[in-house]
């Protein structure tokens, strides 16, 4: 589905992203797991194509197609799109008509099933306005109902679990396993290695780079007995690298 190759960003002299490879399969959710300031947000900017980021090397494939000089219209075309850390602020519309917008005018019942499966309560929530009445962790699930809604090829989630308190997540969680039940694949990026347990499996980056890859069980271990406690983020020891 997706493929990174020798992916490198330098900016202001700056390496940013090193060589970085990395491969997505069709339905997989695929951890990216690393401190902050290592490269994760930078990567999710990278394949989406956002904030004018062009690689300095390195090609995305996504498809059997190289996509790395598209725009980011043009990858959302192909199915692809990205989730920020702060959900969308879209003001004034109802939740419902948002869904069925997303779905593509979805009929009401679909709207239902998509609120159903973020945890939320169709009736509660169809005549709802986007506003601030709406907690974070309601926003944030309004907004994965309406990744469900679209029936994506790639999903990116950047920090799904920021601000979100412990009775949203586990909701916000089964919600991202059911994108990938549906088919989709999920790149999901944060620093939690509780978050990355739904993961198929996980890559762990630092300075831009991909450090190992495995299950999500022994990813996390290895990222608790070496990133965790690592004074020196973004200068990994010399022969840490296990892919």
């Amino acid at each position: 589905m997706l493929e990174v190759e020798n992916l490198r960003l330098r900016l202001n002299g700056k390496l940013i992203i090193n060589d970085l490879n990395l491969q997505v399969n069709k339905g997989e959710i695929h951890g990216i797991l690393g401190e902050n300031g290592t490269g994760k947000t930078t990567l999710a900017h990278l394949i989406m194509g956002t904030n004018n980021y062009r690689p300095t090397g390195g090609r995305i494939m996504f498809e059997g197609q190289d996509i790395t000089d598209f725009s980011v219209s043009q990858r959302a075309k192909r199915g692809i799109s990205l989730a920020w850390q702060e959900p969308a602020r879209i003001e004034g519309m109802r939740v419902g008509d948002y869904l069925k917008l997303s779905g593509n005018n979805f009929g009401i019942e679909q709207v239902k099933h998509c609120l159903e499966m973020v945890g939320l309560e169709p009736a509660q929530y169809l005549d709802r306005d986007i506003d601030n009445t709406l907690s974070g962790g309601e926003r944030k699930r309004i907004e994965l109902a309406s990744l469900l809604a679209m029936h994506l090829k790639l999903a990116i989630l950047d920090e799904p679990d920021s601000g979100i308190d412990i009775i949203a997540l586990p909701l916000i969680l089964d919600g991202i396993v059911e994108m990938s039940k549906q088919g989709s694949s999920v790149l999901l990026i944060t620093h939690n290695e509780k978050v990355v347990e739904i993961a198929h499996r996980v890559s762990v980056l630092c300075a831009g780079k991909i450090l190992m890859t495995g299950t999500p069980a022994e990813t996390s271990q290895w990222f608790k007995d070496n990133c965790r406690r690592c004074p020196h983020i973004n200068e990994p020891v010399e022969g840490t690298e296990r892919l």
